[in-house]
């Protein structure tokens, strides 16, 4: 009786993925679970051959909505150099949530004869009921992802039909106290003379002269990180944006 032949070795690949950095900097965080389940999942496989290759794969704090991610695109790579056989995630929306972006990576696979495979859904693309069960567990992720979408433009529409303030640059003239908008007298009467200057000169670069010889300037801005920056007269550009705001006339997006 003739022994059986070794199994071909199957390099393995595990990729893992968080949206936010939301405890990131936990001594055991998502991406190490994603990681402990993908590893006992591959050790199971040992007698077909798995092999788990010594490169990480994690994508921390980046969305499924794009392929745009700095360890996905190195593992896309390695595919390309034929480093890799078989790509292993605890499920398939860590990969991406978006059928139409999950296309491109599958044709690479394909090209490639690279294996993909889901730890907690049990397939992988290999088998045409593999590739069906992916498209279908796909569409669902890709519905839940617009779902979310609506969910959140709604609640901004409504927030903003109550005349709540949403987040985004104050308009100058405006300031922001418990979510809501109000008026800085002083400020909006240099707004007014903006408007009266506009339409009396007629350009914006002759209005921005004209402010600048009454020593009026722009309120500073506060950034994201907190820093601010103070500009020292009105810029055209900054003035054309300002009279195309439709806040001033009771529109908002």
């Amino acid at each position: 009786m003739k022994a059986p032949l070794p199994k071909k070795q199957q390099r393995c690949a595990i990729y893992t993925r968080k949206s936010s950095d939301h405890n990131l900097d936990l001594a055991f965080n998502s991406l190490d679970a994603q990681r402990e389940a993908c590893e006992a999942y591959i050790k199971s496989q040992a007698h077909e051959g798995w092999n788990l290759v010594a490169d990480r794969y994690d994508d921390g704090a980046f969305s499924g909505a794009s392929l745009e991610r700095p360890a996905l695109q190195d593992l896309l790579e390695h595919i390309r150099q034929k480093k890799i056989d078989i790509i292993v995630v605890y499920k398939v929306d860590r990969l991406t949530r978006s059928l139409a972006d999950f296309a491109k990576p599958v044709e690479l696979f394909d090209a490639h004869e690279v294996s993909f495979v889901s730890v907690t859904q049990s397939f992988n693309t290999t088998s045409s009921m593999g590739r069906l069960t992916l498209n279908v567990l796909l569409s669902f992720a890709q519905f839940e992802r617009e779902v979310i979408g609506e969910r959140v433009r709604d609640k901004i529409s409504a927030s903003k039909r109550k005349g709540i303030w949403v987040g985004g640059p104050v308009p100058l003239g405006y300031r922001v106290a418990e979510k809501k908008i109000h008026v800085i007298p002083e400020e909006a009467e240099l707004v007014r003379k903006i408007f009266a200057s506009y339409l009396e000169l007629g350009s914006t670069r002759a209005v921005t002269e004209a402010l600048a010889r009454d020593g009026d300037r722009p309120k500073p801005r506060l950034l994201s990180t907190g820093s601010i920056i103070r500009s020292g007269r009105f810029l055209p550009g900054a003035l054309g944006y300002l009279l195309k705001n439709r806040f001033y006339i009771g529109e908002v997006a």
